[in-house]
Parts: C-alpha cells; structure tokens; sequence
C-alpha cells in the first residue's frame, strides 16, 4: 500500500488543534488524529468540529478504549470518525465489540498493543480478534520512567520488524521516535507513519510546538510518499 502520514493532534485546546490541522493540510497530510488529549479535552464536540472542518479527511480517534467498546466506538463513527482504537491489554470481548461497531457504522479498528508483555503476540491477537490495522507502542509514561532511572527505553523499533511479519494487516510504530525514525518506519514494512510530539506538539505541556512546522511537514510528506508502495502481506 501506498504510505500515508498522520498527524496527531496530541492537544487540548480547539483552536489550536483546528490550526494546526489546516498547517498539516496545507503541508499534505493524509490522516488527522483526535489524539487522548484532545479527546479528553473536547469530546465528541471536538471530533464533530473536525469533521465539519475537513469533510474528506480520514479522522482517527485514539480512544485507547479499554471497555464499552461498542458504544465508545459507535459515538465517535456517529461523530465522524473513520478510525478508532482500542487496546490489546482490554478484555478480547471488548475488542470484538469494537471490531462489531466498526462493521456496523463502517470505522476502521486500529488495535493498540501499549502495555502488552509479550508486544508481538498482543499484535497478533488483535489481528485475530478483527482490527484492520495494529499500532504498535511504546508508551510516554513507560519511556519517561525507565528513562529517569538511567536505563535505556525501548524505542518501537526494537520489534518493528518482527510485529510486521507477525500480522498481515498495515501497522503503524508509534512512542518516542525520532522525525528521522519516524520516516524510515515504511522501510521497516509499517505504511502508516504518525507524526506528533515532539515535532508539532510540546511533549510536555501538549502545546502548540515552536518553528516552521508546515515547512517541515511538507518535507515529511515528500519523503514518506516518495518512498513508495509498502507490501502489506493481507493488502488485495
């Protein structure tokens, strides 16, 4: 499949998350993300307002939806989402409501193996259980923590390769990376390139970051879709 990049919108402010999605359209941006901090923020409202403003953009929402998933996920498709997510660590019963819902209002399921003991085998299940698409994460708090105590975090290119050749469906790394990391995932066999904290996003206050963002996204853009069709083992 052709690689696509996906900015999140990792902020908490309406403003600020709607000027910021039109600099990552301008820059040619394929997916917006409603990132955990917007939605906490803003809700369905700040789903909907997304979806009024871009009409033809694929939104993704980053419930991390842990239960309720039928429900969780029918308000945000009913709001306008396209995709929405639910994570390995939740109960497989919640996933396979997800999975239902996304059938039903016609969402795609992206599975979240934050947390997972074992983060090859938690992709695998979530393909089994039905998600379209895995993401596979490292999580913020755990790479500050292990950080602070002087060891090295793990980075979502440690497994990369290995939770790509686990699954058949598209995979998406995300937790930490480098812009640099970040762009090089397609070659890793992951399509779906996510790009937010730090580049656009303050890490630590969720803000709006400082300097030419557009300019450096357009720059993304240009080299990720350059780089070319990605084989996904499950792509028609």
């Amino acid at each position: 499949m052709k690689p696509i990049v996906q900015v999140s919108l990792d902020l908490t402010d309406i403003k600020e998350a709607m000027e910021m999605a039109h600099t990552a359209m301008r820059a040619g941006v394929d997916w917006l993300e409603a990132g955990t901090p917007f939605i906490l923020a803003e809700g369905l409202h700040g789903v909907r307002a997304l979806r009024a403003e871009f009409p033809g953009v694929p939104i993704v929402a980053d419930l991390k939806t842990m239960d309720g998933g039928y429900l969780e996920a029918e308000m945000m498709a009913k709001a306008g989402a396209t995709h929405v997510v639910v994570m390995a660590r939740s109960h497989p019963e919640t996933i396979k409501c997800v999975v239902a819902a996304g059938k039903d209002y016609g969402v795609f399921v992206m599975g979240d193996n934050l947390g997972c003991l074992d983060m090859i085998q938690g992709a695998r299940e979530l393909e089994e259980l039905g998600c379209d698409m895995v993401i596979h994460h490292i999580g913020y708090d755990e790479r500050r923590g292990i950080a602070a105590r002087g060891e090295r975090a793990p980075n979502p290119l440690d497994q990369l390769r290995e939770v790509v050749d686990a699954v058949r469906v598209p995979v998406q790394a995300v937790g930490g990376l480098s812009l640099e990391q970040a762009i090089q995932t397609p070659a890793y066999g992951a399509p779906l390139v996510v790009i937010g904290a730090p580049l656009a996003i303050d890490a630590d206050s969720f803000s709006a970051g400082a300097g030419n963002v557009e300019e450096v996204l357009r720059k993304i853009c240009e080299s990720v879709h350059g780089f070319g069709d990605v084989p996904v083992k499950g792509e028609k």
